[in-house]
C-alpha cells in the first residue's frame, strides 16, 4: 500500500516532536538514578568539594573511582609495612656494634712484629723486600689498615681516617732524627684537623733515654695521645704510656713461626744453645768460660763472634733457627739491655729461655719486678738466673728430665707465648678504643 507523501511528512514531524518532549522531560523533571558503576563526575577547578556552583544546585566535586576504598586500604597497609621495616632497621643499627678505623704507619722494623706477630695481620705483597706493603684486619671494634716499606713517605700515604698509629725507632741518634721528621709531619696533620688521634709505638733507647719524644706527648702540651714504649721505662703508667714487647728481630727477617707436632715432640740433640756476639768484659765472656770449663760446650750448640752484625745472611739465619729448634734451652745473657730479641725467638721455637736476670746501666726502672717486668707480669715460664755459675746445676737437672717432661714443657711454653701475643693484641686494641673513641 502506498503511503501519501503528506501523511509520511506529518508522521515524521510527530515523531520528532514526541522525541523532543521525551527528552525535555528526562532533563528537567526526571530524578535519574546514576549507577555506581557509571557515575563519573569531573571536578571543576576552583570549586570546593561538596560545594555549590554560583549559588545554584549542589554538585559532586570529586572524581569517583570504583577501587578508591581498596586503594586507600592498600596504601595504608603498605605505609604501615614501610614504617615497621624502618623501625626494624633502626633497631638493628642501634644494636649493631660500632666500627672505628685506624691507620698504622710502620716506619720501624718493630712495626712488622706489631702487625704480623701481635695483630696477625696479612701483608701484600708477600715479598719482604717490596717497596710498599699493606694489609687490613679487624680487632675488636677497630678496622686497622697497615702501611710499611721504603715507599711509604710523607705526604704519599692515603690517609682516609683521622686516627693514626705511628711506629718509630728511637734507639740511636740517627733514628731519633728520622723519627722526629715523621712526628713533625703528623703534627702538621693534627694542626690542619686531618688527624684527631695519634698513638706512637716506639722502640726506645736501650738505656731508657727517651727525653726527645717527651715534648710531643699530650700531657706535656704535645699531640701524641698514647705511647707504647719498649723496655722498662719509668714513664710507664698504664694511662698514656704503656710498655711494649721488643719481639723478634724482624729487621733480620726472623719469621712468624707456626708450631707443629714435630716442633713440639721431636728429640732435640742439644741441651742448650748460644749463637751471638761476645763483648769484651761482659757477662757473655763469663758464660763462654763456664761452658768451656764445665765441658758443657759439647752438649750445647755455641757459635761466638766478637763483632755485632746488623744483618743476617740466609745461611746464618738458617743456622740460628736450627739451633733454636734443636735445643731444649736458649741462653740469653744481657747486652746493653736485659731484654733481647733472643728471648722471643727462643719462645717461637719452644726452646726455654735461660735469662740473666740483672739490671743494666742506664735510666730504666729499677723496681722489684725489673728487669723484664712486662714478661714477668705475664707469667713467663723462663729460667731466671743472676750468675752464669748457676748454669751447670741447671743443665744437670735437664739431663734428668724425661722426653715426656720436655715435650710437656715445650708445649706449655708455646701456649704461653701464643697467649702472651693475644693478650698484647687485646690490650693494644682496648687502649686505643678507650682513648680514641670513648666519646664517639
Amino acid at each position: 500500500m502506498k503511503i501519501p507523501k503528506r501523511k509520511l511528512f506529518l508522521l515524521i514531524i510527530f515523531a520528532y516532536v514526541a522525541f523532543s518532549l521525551y527528552a525535555a522531560y528526562n532533563v528537567f523533571f526526571s530524578n535519574k538514578v546514576i549507577s555506581r558503576v557509571h557515575r563519573v563526575v569531573k571536578k571543576e577547578p576552583g570549586v570546593p568539594s561538596g560545594g555549590v556552583r554560583d549559588g545554584g544546585a549542589p554538585f559532586v566535586a570529586d572524581e569517583w573511582n570504583p577501587w578508591e576504598d581498596e586503594e586507600v586500604e592498600y596504601n595504608s597497609a603498605l605505609n604501615k609495612k614501610r614504617q615497621a621495616f624502618k623501625q626494624h632497621m633502626a633497631r638493628i643499627n642501634k644494636n649493631k656494634p660500632k666500627r672505628y678505623n685506624v691507620q698504622i704507619w710502620g716506619k720501624a722494623a718493630i712495626g712488622l712484629y706489631l702487625w704480623e706477630h701481635i695483630l696477625e695481620g696479612p701483608l701484600n705483597p708477600t715479598d719482604k723486600v717490596a717497596q710498599w706493603r699493606e694489609g687490613e684486619l679487624q680487632s675488636g671494634k677497630i678496622e686497622f689498615s697497615f702501611y710499611t716499606g721504603p715507599a711509604v713517605v710523607q705526604g704519599h700515604v692515603p690517609l682516609e681516617m683521622n686516627s693514626l698509629v705511628l711506629v718509630l725507632n728511637g734507639r740511636e741518634q740517627q733514628k731519633v732524627t728520622y723519627s722526629t721528621h715523621w712526628l713533625e709531619h703528623v703534627q702538621a696533620l693534627v694542626h690542619s684537623n686531618t688527624v684527631s688521634h695519634v698513638a706512637v709505638v716506639l722502640l726506645g733507647n736501650e738505656q731508657c733515654n727517651n727525653d726527645w719524644i717527651a715534648p710531643h706527648l699530650k700531657r706535656n702540651g704535645g699531640f701524641v695521645d698514647l705511647l707504647f714504649l719498649v723496655y722498662d721505662s719509668p714513664w710507664v703508667n698504664d694511662k698514656d704510656v704503656f710498655q711494649w714487647p721488643l719481639g723478634v728481630a724482624t729487621y733480620r727477617e726472623f719469621p712468624m713461626i707456626r708450631p707443629n707436632a714435630q716442633l713440639i715432640t721431636s728429640n732435640r740433640p742439644y741441651l742448650c744453645n748460644f749463637l751471638g756476639t761476645v763483648y769484651k768484659n761482659s757477662s757473655r765472656e763469663a758464660l763462654m768460660q763456664v761452658l768451656k770449663q764445665s765441658g758443657l760446650d759439647k752438649e750445647c750448640l755455641t757459635a761466638a763472634r766478637d763483632k755485632w752484625l746488623p744483618q743476617e745472611t740466609s745461611d746464618s739465619l738458617k743456622r740460628y733457627q736450627t739451633a733454636l729448634a734443636q735445643s731444649e734451652l736458649t741462653l740469653c745473657p744481657v747486652g746493653i739491655n736485659t731484654e733481647c730479641y733472643r728471648i722471643y725467638e727462643a719462645c717461637s721455637y719452644g726452646s726455654v729461655p735461660v735469662v740473666e736476670d740483672v739490671l743494666t746501666r742506664g735510666s730504666c726502672a729499677a723496681g722489684p719486678s725489673s728487669p723484664l717486668r712486662l714478661l714477668k707480669a705475664a707469667g713467663a715460664p723462663f729460667i731466671f738466673i743472676s750468675d752464669w755459675k748457676e748454669l751447670p746445676a741447671i743443665l744437670e737437672r735437664e739431663r734428668g728430665m724425661s722426653q715426656e717432661q720436655r715435650v710437656d714443657r715445650r708445649r706449655r711454653l708455646l701456649e704461653w707465648y701464643s697467649s702472651f701475643r693475644q693478650q698484647m693484641k687485646e690490650r693494644f686494641t682496648e687502649v686505643i678504643e678507650e682513648n680514641f673513641f670513648k666519646n664517639v
